[in-house]
């Protein structure tokens, strides 16, 4: 190859890692704004995948008053009862509604094509939803305590964090209704959402509405990830170990040494 194909390789090869460079930075600097943008600020979930008590209670809330629309097709029956110490009479009895088997997977009895005509898109599988939103876990818990009553919503209900969804507050008779209270017009003159008021209290004062939305949080957490579970608890095995042999590397450096000095 001649000097100046070998330049033109060179310059081209230099273009591409700017571009990439410039990508990659226009991404982080992107993801840093709307991690500072107050519009979008997250409550902080404080889920505990080792609480297994959080993780039940979230199982039967998610039964109860999520799957009705939305699946967890990535997730079995049977699998859920083995890691959330569950029997399979248990969930077979009370947190499964839809006639399935014990070791199929965990799907809405909501016809896709019903849903639609109903809510103007299917409900969307909830499998991954922690995983995919770049809050985690913060994000599917601000998410289901920011529901609102809104009458030029066709759904009469709208959400601070996800403006026009597509659906209505599943957990609204234990929250409470919140309204708004306005503040400012942004930059086109819309009124902007201050805050949201509790007009009418639910079933669950809000300590224990936070605890309800946490253990939704926490389930669906675990959902994304089932091995997690006995990741984190080969997790302190592997570090004992580690460390363990480290003890030894030292005892074996002190007797090769001994000599020396």
């Amino acid at each position: 190859m001649g000097n100046r194909e070998s330049g033109i390789v060179k310059r081209r090869y230099q273009r591409l890692v700017r571009n990439a460079a410039a990508l990659a930075g226009g991404l982080l600097l992107s993801f840093s704004a709307l991690a500072a943008d107050p519009g979008t600020a997250l409550q902080q979930s404080g889920t505990d995948l080792a609480d297994r008590a959080s993780l039940q209670r979230g199982a039967r809330l998610f039964m109860n008053y999520c799957a009705g629309c939305h699946s967890l097709k990535y997730l079995r029956y049977s699998r859920m009862a083995d890691d959330l110490g569950l029997s399979e009479e248990e969930v077979m009895e009370n947190l499964n509604f839809t006639g399935a088997d014990f070791g199929e997977h965990i799907v809405s009895a909501m016809p896709a094509a019903n849903a639609e005509d109903w809510f103007g898109v299917a409900p969307p599988d909830l499998s991954l939803v922690v995983r995919t939103k770049a809050g985690g876990p913060d994000w599917v818990y601000t998410f289901l305590k920011s529901f609102y009553q809104d009458e030029a919503s066709t759904m009469g209900w709208n959400n601070t964090l996800f403006p026009d969804v597509s659906m209505p507050n599943p957990l609204w008779e234990m929250q409470g209704l919140q309204h708004p209270v306005l503040g400012a017009a942004d930059e086109i003159g819309q009124p902007t959402i201050e805050r949201l008021e509790l007009a009418r209290p639910g079933t669950q004062d809000a300590a224990e509405f936070d605890r309800t939305v946490r253990d939704i949080t926490a389930f669906l957490e675990y959902a994304a990830e089932p091995a997690a579970l006995k990741r984190q608890g080969i997790g302190v095995w592997v570090i004992l170990f580690l460390a363990f042999f480290t003890f030894l590397a030292w005892l074996l450096k002190k007797e090769y040494w001994r000599d020396v000095h």
